[in-house]
């Protein structure tokens, strides 16, 4: 299977509904966009930016499972609109922003699961955001794979053990592009802050032997390192690499420079099996 980039950002980002910026990632070789930031069940969100691409691959990255019963209904209006174009990733969220609805989330995933598979939606249409082995084993068996968030190349050659081979693998991965150290950090702890909050992501930093000493303060710059690839282009490659020789399919970039088509330039095309 080729190795592939693709970009992930908010849902409701402008810069990825613009025709001539969907335009230049598809001639750059980028081959999917994930969109974040909770989009609805109804999909109208990732309409949009389908009907202003020609080629590329969308990805809800991801419908978060408790904001609403599952919308066949939706996935299939756009995958008639957009045949072979579009990926529904769900996933459960975080306790504190869910709040008291936030119990027994295995549970809900496999409520969930089960009322796409009621509405027809194929297996091979769909992604789950998984973490831990227990939902990435869930994603081997009721999905086409997992979109991680927020992990390590370390968690990518985990989650590729659990999953075997076959199921697609495909984390988010932050970047600055920015070799001072000090503007690099500053940037990503800005964005670290609020996921340094949510235990879904704490504990799964815990379990690959980051400690609480790491949590603290922002984040430590070893947790900072880990968590956000920053440098040149060629540094960067080298963690987009790392994941690649994981066994990741594909890594979506999400970058954190303001100047977003500048950076995703500098790191495009990347060939498929190129090392770094």
């Amino acid at each position: 299977m080729s190795k592939t980039l693709g970009v992930w950002d908010h849902a409701a980002a402008p810069w990825l509904r613009d025709p001539a910026v969907l335009a230049e990632l598809e001639r750059l070789g980028y081959e999917t966009v994930w969109l974040g930031g909770s989009p609805a069940a109804d999909l109208t969100s990732v309409e949009p930016t389908l009907a202003a691409s020609t080629s590329l691959n969308v990805a809800t990255g991801i419908v978060n499972v408790w904001d609403g019963e599952p919308d066949a209904a939706a996935y299939t209006r756009v995958t008639e609109a957009h045949p072979g174009r579009f990926t529904l990733g769900i996933g459960v969220g975080h306790p504190q922003a869910v709040g008291a609805r936030y119990t027994k989330p295995y549970d809900k995933l496999v409520s969930y699961l089960d009322g796409l598979d009621e509405g027809g939606v194929p297996v091979s249409g769909r992604v789950l955001a998984a973490l831990g082995p227990r939902v990435l084993r869930l994603a081997k068996d009721r999905t086409a794979g997992a979109h991680p968030y927020l992990t390590t190349p370390e968690h990518t050659a985990q989650a590729r053990e659990i999953l075997g081979e076959g199921p697609l693998l495909v984390p988010e991965q932050k970047v600055v592009l920015s070799t001072d150290p000090a503007e690099a950090r500053a940037i990503a702890r800005g964005v670290l802050a609020m996921y340094l909050k949510l235990t879904n992501y704490t504990n799964a930093w815990l379990r690959l032997g980051f400690t609480e000493a790491d949590l603290a303060d922002g984040g430590s710059d070893r947790l900072v390192d880990a968590l956000v690839a920053w440098g040149d282009a060629d540094a960067i490659r080298e963690r987009i690499a790392a994941h690649w020789d994981a066994g990741a399919d594909q890594v979506a970039l999400q970058v954190l420079n303001q100047d977003k088509m500048d950076v995703v330039r500098a790191l495009g095309p990347v060939p498929a099996g190129t090392s770094f």
